[in-house]
C-alpha cells in the first residue's frame, strides 16, 4: 500500500468517526473527555444538568389563591346591600370587601414570615405558643378586653381587626399535639402517660372555649388532637375510647343546654311553624339559597337572600351563596378545590414521614385534618347535613383572624414541603 493510500485511508476513518459523533449524541465521548486548562480556568463540557426542582408545592399555592380570590368576591357580593339594613348604615358598600382586603394583605405578610421559619424552630415554640393560646383564652373572658357580639365573648379588638384567640389555639394545639406524639414516641401504647396528660390539655382548652362560648371552635380542636394522636400510633383500642368519650362529652353538652337542644329541635324541623321564625331560619333561608341556584345558579351578585333575608351570609353562611349564585356546579368546584388541597396537605404529611421528619409530617396531617374536616361542617351545615353551628369557610368566609391563622397553618405546610424537597434532593436543613 502506497504513503498516499494510507494518508486516505486515516483521513477517511477520522472524518468517519467523527459523524459517527455527531449523530450518537456527544454525551458519551465528553464523558471521558479530560477537562483543558486555559489561562487559569479548567474548560470541560458539563453533562446536561436535570431539571430544577421547585422550592415548594406552586400547585397548592394557585389552589390556595384562586379559593381566597373566590372569596373575596363573594364577601363583596354577600355584603353590598348592607348598608341598606339600619345596623349597617352608617358602612359604605365596600367596608366588608375593604376589611376582609386588608386582612388577606396582612394575612399574606404574616404567612410570607411563617414560610421564613424552619421547622426545627416550631417544634421549639410548640409548647410556648400553646400557654399563649392559653393566656390569651383567658384574656378573651375578661370585661372590656374581650369583645361580646350576639352574646358571644370571642374577640380582642386590635384596632384595624378583630382578633379571635379560638383561631390561634388551633394552631397552637395541632403543634402541642404534634410536638407531644414525639416526645412520647416511646409510651404512645400506655395510656395514663401517653394519652391523659394530653386530653387534660384538651380539655383545660375546652372549658376556656366553652365559657365564650365556643362549641364550635372546641369540635375542631378535639378532632385535631384526636387525629394527630391516631396518626402518631396511639393504640386503636385506647383510640376508640377517647373517641366514646369525646362523642359522650359533647352529647351531655347538648343535652344541659337548652339552647343547644332546641337547634338540634330546630335542624330536624326547620319548617315547623315553631322553628322557620326562629332557630331554623338561618336554615331554612339557607336551603331556599340552594334551591334557587339550582345546577347553574343565579349570576354573579344575583343572590335575592343575601338582601337581609339570609343571616351571616358572608361569614358562616357563605357557601349558601355560592349554591344561589353559581348553582350546583359552583359548590361541586369548592368542594373540589378543598378535596384537593385536603389530600395534597396529607400527601406532604406522609413524604416528611417517609423522610423521618415525623414533627413535620404530624403538623402537615394535622393541618389537613383542620381545613378538611372545618370545610366538612360549614357545608354541611350549609346544605342542612348537620346541625346549624357557627364556623367559616376556611380561606374564603369574611373573618380577619381566621384568614391568618389560615395561611399561616398553610405557609408552615409549604415550608415543610420546602424541607422535603431540599433533602430529596441531597441537601441539608
Amino acid at each position: 500500500m502506497t504513503a498516499a493510500t494510507r494518508l486516505g485511508s486515516r483521513l477517511t476513518d477520522r472524518l468517519s468517526g467523527r459523524f459517527a459523533g455527531w449523530f450518537s449524541g456527544a454525551g458519551k465521548a465528553t464523558s471521558v473527555a479530560l477537562p483543558v486548562r486555559l489561562g487559569g480556568h479548567s474548560l470541560s463540557r458539563k453533562p446536561n444538568a436535570p431539571v430544577r426542582m421547585a422550592g415548594f408545592d406552586r400547585a397548592l399555592v394557585w389552589v390556595t389563591l384562586a379559593l381566597l380570590m373566590w372569596g373575596l368576591v363573594m364577601v363583596y357580593s354577600a355584603t353590598v346591600a348592607m348598608p341598606d339594613n339600619p345596623k349597617f348604615a352608617r358602612y359604605a358598600q365596600t367596608h366588608f370587601l375593604t376589611r376582609h382586603m386588608l386582612s388577606m394583605v396582612v394575612a399574606i405578610l404574616v404567612a410570607w414570615l411563617a414560610f421564613q421559619v424552619p421547622m426545627s424552630a416550631w417544634e421549639k415554640l410548640a409548647p410556648w405558643l400553646f400557654i399563649f393560646s392559653l393566656m390569651l383564652l383567658i384574656l378573651v373572658l375578661v370585661p372590656y378586653v374581650g369583645k361580646g357580639v350576639n352574646g358571644a365573648r370571642r374577640w380582642i379588638s386590635l384596632g384595624l381587626m378583630n382578633f379571635q384567640p379560638s383561631e390561634l389555639a388551633k394552631f397552637a394545639v395541632l403543634l402541642y399535639a404534634a410536638d407531644y406524639m414525639v416526645r412520647k414516641m416511646e409510651v404512645k401504647e400506655k395510656f395514663f402517660r401517653a394519652v391523659l396528660p394530653m386530653a387534660a390539655a384538651i380539655g383545660l382548652v375546652g372549658l376556656l372555649l366553652l365559657a365564650e362560648p365556643d362549641m364550635g371552635a372546641f369540635m375542631v380542636i378535639s378532632v385535631i388532637a384526636m387525629g394527630i394522636l391516631f396518626l402518631g400510633g396511639v393504640n386503636v383500642r385506647m383510640f376508640a375510647v377517647i373517641a366514646t368519650v369525646v362523642v359522650i362529652a359533647f352529647a351531655l353538652m347538648v343535652m344541659l343546654s337548652e339552647w343547644r337542644r332546641e337547634r338540634i329541635f330546630a335542624y330536624l324541623d326547620p319548617w315547623s311553624e315553631k322553628y322557620a321564625l326562629g332557630k331554623g331560619y338561618q336554615l331554612s333561608h339557607s336551603l331556599i339559597a340552594f334551591g334557587r341556584g339550582e345546577i347553574f345558579g343565579v349570576g354573579l351578585g344575583g343572590s335575592i337572600e343575601k338582601l337581609h333575608w339570609l343571616p351571616e351570609a358572608h361569614t358562616d353562611f357563605l357557601m349558601a351563596v355560592i349554591g344561589e349564585e353559581f348553582g350546583l356546579i359552583g359548590v361541586l368546584t369548592v368542594i373540589a378545590l378543598f378535596m384537593w388541597m385536603t389530600r395534597r396537605i396529607m400527601h406532604i404529611g406522609r413524604q416528611s414521614i417517609a423522610l423521618d421528619r415525623l414533627f413535620a409530617g404530624l403538623v402537615a396531617q394535622g393541618v389537613g385534618i383542620w381545613i378538611g374536616f372545618q370545610t366538612f361542617i360549614n357545608i354541611g351545615v350549609n346544605l342542612g347535613a348537620l346541625p346549624t353551628k357557627g364556623l367559616t369557610l376556611p380561606l374564603m368566609s369574611f373573618g380577619g383572624s381566621a384568614i391568618v391563622m389560615n395561611l399561616i397553618s398553610l405557609a408552615v405546610v409549604l415550608r415543610i414541603d420546602y424541607e422535603n424537597r431540599l433533602l430529596m434532593r441531597g441537601g441539608r436543613l
